[in-house]
């Protein structure tokens, strides 16, 4: 009887086992109109087994929700804010006392790394924090260590996977770009004296987007591409072939041994011809099967460590990049799951745990007046609402892509209208639009409500965005 006893406890251990999906994390940022209550975002994590999450800031508020919750996080210092913690030693000392200490009480916040900037080497920034990161690093490493922290917590820096390079060769020609090597070296060789790790952002979706040539299923892991033969090891995905040009990019630079953990990886599901649920999901279920083996790559086998980007989407992301940008959530605006997904990798699909209680505005929509007397001034009212909003979903391949010119002008003119809060000013549009009570979506095309239960309202940050939307709806009207 105690033999089967034992055997029913093992049994229901194991499947508990396999239903958290270790090494995996969640990126959660706030570049949005309305973003959910940290602690509708814990829930969610709790719900969904997902006990790692990397933030891109390090707001008290927020942070002190994932307390006595056993969720590791990564807090984050914008890149505007490398060169005072570059300059002033005691500037970090005191960041650290304020935003990671304050946190550390029995039953606080399980915080385990420090990302300093974010990807500050981007080729499209020219250089701006070349001089300011690696200072800020050493700051930030030495106000942990002076806090007793620093066995525990590590500092580290989110790159872009462009700091490194093999031309047209294969991974085997690795190295860190001809521009930044010298810095790179020495950053990496600090992560090795520091035993802090490497932290790179992957993204098969943007080879695929950027490059026309790009085999499309190599993008994925089902193995059907045509393999790349580099130095006695075939690869049938990019993570594999890109993580590998890291592993000997830190080789030559005399790290080997650092630990690389992968900080953004995934695929957007609106906003351009290649990013919809359908390509999104084939990515992830593919991903996922991956990570259950705990292979990691040819030349890094065993377990790497990765972070989904992102949970939610963002209404307020740059679309410099893409219309994409805006979507890359795994979740919907809201907290809903969008398709069904196995985080686990063990044949397990299900529809991910959304967000609950979660409390919309009005049943109100804002669309065009089609009686409106002056439409001479619909263009630049279409341009006002979309720069100040989000028209993404209107974009070549977007959701709403197939709307005709009025669908068009009543989706911008509804966005604006909800990432406003409903305010009825925010209707008028030179007496173009009117408000109604009848769902406005058209076919496919969701025309959302904004939310009631918001956890803070995030400034619209216009100007961004605002000639390449003027560009898309000169060519849509």
């Amino acid at each position: 009887m105690a033999h089967i006893k034992m055997l029913i406890i093992w049994a229901c251990c194991l499947a508990l086992s396999t239903s958290y999906a270790y090494g995996l994390g969640v990126n959660w940022g706030t570049q949005a109109a309305q973003t959910l209550h940290p602690s509708t975002i814990v829930q969610m994590l709790k719900d969904n087994k997902i006990d790692k999450v990397k933030l891109f800031d390090s707001d008290h508020w927020t942070v002190k929700y994932f307390a006595g919750t056993g969720i590791e996080v990564m807090i984050g210092i914008p890149n505007n804010q490398l060169v005072k913690f570059a300059d002033d030693y005691d500037f970090a000392k005191e960041w650290v006392k304020n935003n990671v200490s304050t946190h550390l009480y029995n039953g606080g916040v399980n915080i385990k790394y420090i990302a300093v900037g974010n990807e500050p080497f981007l080729k499209s920034y020219n250089g701006s924090f070349m001089k300011s990161t690696f200072p800020a690093l050493q700051n930030v490493q030495k106000a942990l260590n002076s806090a007793g922290l620093g066995d525990k917590i590590k500092a580290t820096i989110p790159q872009n996977a462009d700091v490194y390079e093999s031309g047209n060769s294969g991974p085997s020609q690795g190295d860190f770009r001809s521009d930044i090597r010298d810095l790179m070296q020495k950053i990496c060789r600090f992560f090795k004296d520091n035993n802090a790790p490497f932290l790179v952002n992957i993204y098969p979706f943007l080879s695929l987007h950027e490059n026309k040539n790009f085999p499309i299923e190599f993008a994925f892991f089902e193995e059907k591409s045509k393999p790349v033969h580099d130095n006695g090891i075939s690869y049938t995905n990019m993570l594999d072939a890109n993580l590998d040009t890291l592993v000997v990019s830190m080789k030559k630079a005399n790290c080997p041994d650092v630990k690389v953990i992968v900080g953004e990886i995934g695929w957007p599901t609106d906003g351009d011809l290649y990013a919809n649920v359908t390509m999104a999901k084939k990515f992830y279920s593919g991903f996922f099967k991956k990570m259950a083996t705990k292979k990691g790559t040819p030349l890094y086998p065993g377990y790497i460590e990765y972070y989904l980007f992102s949970l939610t989407d963002e209404n307020q992301k740059s679309i410099a990049p893409g219309s994409f940008e805006c979507h890359w959530g795994i979740f919907k605006y809201d907290g809903h799951p969008k398709f069904a997904m196995d985080f686990t990798g063990q044949g397990h699909e299900a529809m991910p745990v959304g967000a609950k209680n979660i409390k919309y505005l009005e049943n109100k929509w804002c669309v065009l007046n089609k009686y409106a007397e002056d439409m001479g001034k619909l263009p630049s009212n279409v341009q006002y609402a979309c720069s100040r909003s989000d028209c993404t979903a209107l974009s070549y391949g977007g959701s709403c892509n197939k709307l005709d010119a009025n669908g068009n002008v009543s989706y911008a003119f509804n966005m604006y209208f909800q990432m406003n809060g409903q305010d009825v000013e925010s209707c008028v549009f030179d007496g173009l639009a009117q408000i109604v009570e009848t769902n406005a979506s058209i076919g496919n095309c969701l025309f959302p409500i904004g939310l009631n239960s918001a956890g803070v309202t995030i400034g619209l940050d216009a100007m961004l965005n605002i000639l390449i939307v003027f560009f898309l709806f000169l060519a849509l009207l």
